[in-house]
């Protein structure tokens, strides 16, 4: 049912949104004369590798000028990729990843192999399905590029104020996965992009029926200041690069 359900949002998805797609492609290979699409490699299902399909927002061969984390003032993102970023454009060119089944349109965010290689025993659960365009820390972290602005060393910030979270958020949905909780994720994530404020409050209601501890629904209402935190399974707070 979650693949059905997959396959045919990844294709009304596609068709919908492909006019916006192209003209935003058009836009971005125009700026400089290159592809308008970046496959970054990522773990995927078990922790097999495979291409992640975004359409671009940063300077050609950004990821050799700089860390994996990028924060919202970051000089490698383009003005259209400014543009791209706010509207989270570059994340809706991966509903071809979930059409051809490397992703599911909800499941943890994927992340590079270099950084699964750095998870715990608990944060290795992410690795036991599909990583999807969207789940709890997508909505809860959507303003991922503020919270690292101006930080010294964003990958260090990412490691110490957001992966610890996320992958919480994560756990909690591969524990209590379903195609009804999909299906609320995919609204409360278009609730994010025209009232975040109201998306996080609906998702701290979401949590609280699904039974998460206090911790984790003070964490999704983001009305508190971020402090480095472990990452679950561990009480070491990571205090280099991973």
């Amino acid at each position: 049912m979650k693949r059905l359900v997959d396959v045919v949002g990844a294709l009304v998805g596609l068709i919908v949104l492909s006019p916006i797609l192209l003209l935003v492609m058009s836009l971005v290979w125009l700026q400089d004369g290159h592809s308008p699409l970046y496959r970054p490699k990522r773990a995927g299902y078990g922790g097999r590798v495979f291409l992640m399909i975004k359409l671009r927002s940063m300077v050609m061969n950004a990821d050799k000028a700089g860390g994996s984390s990028t924060a919202a003032n970051d000089p490698r993102i383009t003005p259209i990729g400014q543009f791209i970023r706010r509207y989270k454009l570059d994340e809706f060119a991966q509903l071809w990843n979930v059409l051809v089944g490397d992703m599911s349109l909800v499941g943890p965010r994927p992340n590079l192999m270099e950084e699964t290689e750095h998870y715990t025993v608990e944060e290795r659960k992410l690795l036991t399905v599909k990583p999807g365009i969207t789940d709890f820390s997508s909505i809860v972290f959507s303003d991922e590029g503020e919270i690292l602005r101006s930080r010294r060393d964003p990958d260090l910030a990412y490691n110490q104020l957001i992966r610890p979270w996320k992958s919480r958020l994560g756990i909690f949905y591969v524990e209590r996965r379903s195609v009804v909780l999909d299906l609320r994720l995919v609204v409360l994530t278009a609730v994010a992009i025209v009232n975040r404020r109201t998306a996080l409050e609906r998702v701290q209601r979401l949590l609280l029926a699904l039974g998460a501890n206090d911790d984790l629904v003070r964490i999704a209402g983001r009305q508190d200041e971020l402090v480095p935190h472990p990452p679950p399974g561990t009480n070491q707070i990571i205090t280099s690069r991973a």
